[in-house]
This record gives C-alpha cells, structure tokens and sequence, in this order.
C-alpha cells in the first residue's frame, strides 16, 4: 500500500500486532505508482488500491479479484494551489502537477470540468505525488493534485484547496484486491488479511486520539491534523462491503458504471469492465473463520 490515510487501518493493525506477521506483511511504499509497479512485476499478492487503478490493471490483463471495499474519499483527494489560484477558473494557462495514475488523470478531468477548462488551456506535469510540495515551493508547478497525508503538508506550507472528492461523490474508492492465483491457493491468508483490516479499522475507530499519535508522525502530520485528515474519509463496513461485492448483477458494477463509462471516454481502459471475474469469489466465504 502507498502512503495514504485511507489504507492506514492496516498499518495500524501490524504495529500493534493485530495482524498475524506469520501469514501476512504489510508493506508501505511511496506511491500507488510505486504499488502498482510491483503488482505488475508480481512481487505483491495483495494491494490497496483505489477502484480505477483496479479497472485499469484489470484491463491490462492482470488476474485480480476485489475481496474488500475498503473506503470512499469524501474530501481527502485534494487540489492544492499558490495564491494566484482561488477556483478551479484560475487554471487558465497554469501549471498542474498530477501524479501518472487513473486516479490522478481522473481528478484533473473532474477539476478542468469545473472549471470549464480544456486540456489545452493548461499545462500538465506528471510528476510522482511525493515531489509536488517541492514543485509548488519552487513555483515551478501552480498546483497539484494530491492526496492525504502528502496533502497536509502542502496545507502547512501554506498552499490552499480549490477542489477535493466531495465535488465527485463515488468516484474514488478504496479496495483490497489479490492476485487470482493467491486467493485460490491460501484462503486462510486472505482471510487474515481481511480480518486485520477490521481489527485495525476497529481500533481506529475505538481509540482514535492513540491511534492519531501513533500514526500522525509516518504521515508527517500532528495528531490534530491527522484527526482532521480522518473527517475526508468514510471506512466501509464488512456487512457493507459484502453487500457491495455481491448480487446478480453485482452492486458495486452497478454503483461503478459511471465511473467506467468515464474511464473508458477517457480512453483509460478499453472494455467494460467483468464485474462477474473481478467479484468471482463469494464474499462471505472469503471470510470463513474470521472472528
């Protein structure tokens, strides 16, 4: 998992040993560009990953499976520029910094339609999410499309929002996906997985101001902020996500159809997506021994 507060649950339920090390490891890297390189290169069974970088691995021929939603960003996917930007208007002839994910080219869409932009009519940068504070201190970008808890920093160094995810409601969520193959052959693995996803969810929820100080400092945040940070993001429930991942047709294909049809006239994926593949596997008996 890349560094995001949405994914922190799991985190959280590694350093306090609510995850049984023995089945599963949990490993932070730098970017979602980053985790999706090493899902593609095969040194990852398992990712957090937003729904549209979902879709598109999928696309790309990659046998995944969605065992879990995790959350939805309600505000935490953010736009942050220099005082010579106040709306998403003020981008004419500016300078954006966007990270190379789906992602990433799916908020700049949602920004230039709200500010009645084309894309010729600005000037885009991709650049990986952990050099955007640099950019925008050396003006050398005049925003940048972020995230927390990268977004938080931009906000101390004193760059202010002009858009975030509650503009795009249901076009950014969290899952949990797992190489086909992993899942077929260690269940119990996955199943740990999932249980320490909740475990971690759950204490987040039951301790928040102890589990803020414990993680506010891996997202170089105070605990206030990263308490802050937490309000853009809504968790999903297990029975939630059940009910998400299940169905004739299922429900997230259902929920997502808008978000696919947008990929696809982005030119981001080539094909609908096969809900009935990705979702495959019965979400309750991927549960099966869970506490």
């Amino acid at each position: 998992m890349n560094a995001w507060v949405g994914y922190d649950p799991l985190a959280l339920a590694r350093e306090e040993g609510l995850l049984d090390a023995r089945q599963v490891k949990v490993i932070e890297l730098s970017s979602s560009s980053e985790t999706l390189r090493n899902f593609r290169n095969g040194l990852l069974d398992a990712a957090a990953l937003t729904l549209d970088e979902t879709l598109r691995l999928a696309d790309d021929g990659v046998d995944v499976r969605i065992v879990a939603v995790l959350a939805v960003s309600a505000g935490a996917d953010v736009v942050l520029a220099n005082a010579s930007v106040a709306s998403p208007r003020d981008l004419r002839g500016k300078t954006i910094a966007v990270e190379g994910t789906t992602v990433g080219a799916l908020m700049l869409q949602r920004l230039l339609q709200a500010g009645r932009l084309r894309q010729d009519e600005v000037t885009v940068r991709n650049l990986e999410a952990s050099q955007h504070l640099s950019e925008l201190k050396s003006g050398r970008v005049d925003a940048a499309v972020s995230y927390e808890p990268l977004a938080g920093a931009m906000h101390e160094a004193g760059f202010r929002p002009i858009f975030d995810s509650r503009a795009m409601p249901g076009d950014i969520m969290d899952v949990l996906v797992v190489r086909a193959q992993a899942r077929a052959a260690r269940p119990q693995q996955v199943a740990e997985l999932l249980a320490g996803w909740q475990r971690g969810v759950a204490a987040l929820q039951e301790r928040p101001e102890a589990s803020a100080r414990l993680l506010a400092p891996g997202a170089g945040l105070t605990a206030d902020g990263y308490l802050a940070t937490l309000k853009g993001l809504r968790f999903v429930t297990a029975p939630q996500s059940e009910e998400l991942l299940s169905g004739r047709p299922r429900r997230l294909g259902q929920q997502a159809e808008g978000l696919a049809l947008t990929l696809k006239a982005m030119d981001l994926i080539r094909d609908t997506p096969d809900w009935g593949r990705l979702l495959s596997d019965d979400p309750v008996a991927v549960r099966e021994g869970l506490p």
